[in-house]
């Protein structure tokens, strides 16, 4: 055996650079239509410009300003393996010891840090200045900044050698649901509700619907979980958020519309740029018992006002990517964002890889901080061939909210997927017809919403409480339990085909189990010693995967296909790829077929 170790040691090797999805920098390496932005090979200053910013320019008068994303080539001007690490080690110093201390429990990626946290150079940035465009957002995970400049601007920053690829920022508009069909039904649900008034107030049943007072009765109220809420703005006058003895814990804000740290409104804002935050914020964190409870009324709020009510379109995908970056900064453990984009996208662009705000989710779930984003109020149909989605709804990792009403019923304004390239959205529902929640326009009085603007915040109601629940759990495990306990997946064992209703209504109290085999155990104990197999080591028991996507395991023998290869273990190779399998994959199973053969 100890002639073999060299061939050992070398298989290693390349079977994880093989498998690696990044480069040598530790960058990601898309594969969407964005894959020039990782680009060093940078092609001339025209065709740098993508064609649609110029199209736009075409539109407006000459010398208007345009926003745009400016993108640097990768490296971030660190020449080498050592300046790398120098950098990356320099970058933990912005990061607080929440955030450390959250990477360290959910992040899934090698190492803690990357290039992705390692500042834009300050030579690049002021290079863009210079042309006198309005450098509008640094983000290090994109390696880029958003500007405001005139044709001719952009067309000088593209002559610059470290930029690799200039698009627009994209935008939208909200979209508000239609009024109901029976207006009448939203004062008989009231009515109904004021009647009932018990500690949750008017909340009780919307949070009973989705078991979050069964959760709470269980002790998880979201106390010591950070979340984060990327929206119009917040005002925090409201008596439910100012209890004697229970006051909002909001420990880090910013504005960056105005560029300050106070969210509220402001001098400038518009009357109402407050509303939609505000009644977002109230779903979450009130806490005026008798009259309107949150979803997780003992959490810490980190808030980003991040949507321009004044604008023709109060959303733009630069800020949404300032916030995501400011929340994880922060050590916030989940996001909560009722915005979405689509403005020059397409459906076929949400694919999980191409938006902007995708990409930064994409980092963010990396980094085991919890998203959550609305599905979208465009309506669906029971063509399974057509979806109506927002960007980010469609990013890998991110949980998609859709809407019901109080009997369960689908509302007609909820979005359906699926995503471009054929994955479930949304995935979960919550109470998205008249959600009551604290009202914007008085600090003593409570209204009732429409929108998977209001299911999200619920849904992140349940995420919060279940990571103060089971702290250690990664993206993946929480997405897998709320999928997987959800009404539909129980009632029928698989998700929606039309993908309009997900996996079903969320069940927080099922999901808190852990427990997919449902053998009293929970999983991660049954992985640890070694009753479940897990050997793709995503915590998640094979046999419980299987269960649910039988095409994992097309040989039907019980293991992940993925995970077997097909060579005969006698071999000389057969021992060394079998042990290449244990050092990489680390599984149970592995080491218990090595060990039979040796």
């Amino acid at each position: 055996m100890i002639a073999r170790r060299p061939f050992l040691i070398a298989l290693v090797i390349i079977g994880t650079v093989f498998v690696s999805c990044f480069d040598a920098a530790g960058q990601f390496v898309p594969t969407s239509k964005n894959s020039n932005l990782s680009r060093n090979n940078a092609p001339g200053p025209e065709l740098k410009i993508h064609q649609s910013l110029n199209a736009l320019f075409r539109q407006r008068a000459s010398g208007a300003r345009m926003k745009a994303w400016v993108f640097f080539e990768s490296t971030k001007s660190l020449p080498s393996p050592l300046a790398r690490n120098v950098a990356i080690r320099n970058a933990q110093g912005l990061f607080t010891n929440r955030a450390i201390q959250r990477r360290t429990l959910r992040r899934t990626k090698p190492d803690l840090f990357d290039t992705h946290d390692v500042p834009v150079p300050p030579n690049y940035i002021d290079a863009v200045r210079s042309t006198g465009a309005e450098v509008r957002v640094v983000s290090r995970w994109l390696n880029g900044v958003s500007v405001l400049a005139t044709q001719q601007q952009i067309r000088t920053i593209a002559a610059l050698p470290s930029v690799t690829h200039i698009q627009p920022v994209r935008r939208g508009r909200r979209i508000l649901p239609p009024n109901p069909a029976n207006p009448n039904k939203l004062a008989d649900t009231h009515l109904k509700l004021q009647a009932a008034l018990g500690f949750y107030g008017e909340a009780e049943a919307q949070l009973a619907q989705i078991k979050l007072t069964d959760l709470h009765t269980a002790g998880f109220t979201g106390a010591g979980v950070r979340v984060a809420i990327l929206d119009t703005g917040f005002q925090r006058s409201h008596e439910a958020f100012n209890e004697p003895g229970h006051v909002l814990n909001v420990i880090a804000e910013y504005d960056f519309i105005n560029k300050d740290a106070d969210t509220s409104i402001e001098v400038g804002d518009a009357s109402s740029q407050h509303n939609h935050g505000t009644w977002i914020l109230g779903t979450l964190g009130a806490y005026k018992p008798n009259l309107l409870v949150g979803g997780a009324y003992d959490a810490e709020f980190i808030l980003c006002k991040t949507e321009d009510t004044t604008a023709e379109y109060p959303a733009e995908e630069d800020n949404y990517v300032a916030g995501l970056e400011f929340a994880e900064l922060n050590g916030a453990d989940l996001v909560s964002a009722s915005l979405g984009y689509i403005d020059w996208y397409t459906q076929s662009d949400l694919d999980g890889l191409t938006a902007v705000t995708t990409i930064a989710v994409n980092i963010a779930t990396v980094n085991g901080m919890h998203c959550l984003n609305a599905a979208g109020n465009g309506g669906h149909d029971t063509d399974p061939a057509t979806s109506r989605l927002i960007a980010p709804a469609d990013a890998m990792q991110v949980i998609t909210v859709g809407a019901v009403d109080d009997t369960g019923t689908i509302a007609s304004f909820s979005s359906d997927g699926p995503t471009a390239d054929g994955r479930t959205k949304p995935e979960v529902l919550a109470w998205g017809v008249n959600t009551r929640t604290v009202s914007a326009s008085s600090d003593t009085t409570y209204s009732g919403l429409n929108g998977t603007s209001l299911s999200t915040p619920l849904a992140a109601g349940v995420v919060a409480c279940l990571v103060q629940a089971h702290p250690n759990w990664t993206v993946e495990q929480m997405r897998w339990y709320l999928m997987h306990t959800a009404s539909d997946y129980v009632a029928t064992g698989s998700f929606d085909p039309e993908f309009v209703r997900g996996y079903g209504i969320l069940d927080a109290l099922a999901a808190t189990a852990g427990d997919c085999d449902g053998n009293g155990i929970e999983d991660v104990t049954d992985i640890a010693n070694a009753t479940l197999a897990d050997c793709n080591t995503n915590l998640i028991p094979d046999v419980c995967e299987i269960t649910a996507d039988a095409t994992l395991d097309q040989n039907l023998n019980g293991m992940i296909d993925t995970c077997e290869v097909a060579i005969p273990t006698t071999s000389t190779w057969g021992l060394i790829v079998l042990t290449l399998l244990v050092a990489s994959v680390g599984s149970t199973v592995f080491r218990r077929q090595l060990s039979a053969i040796s």
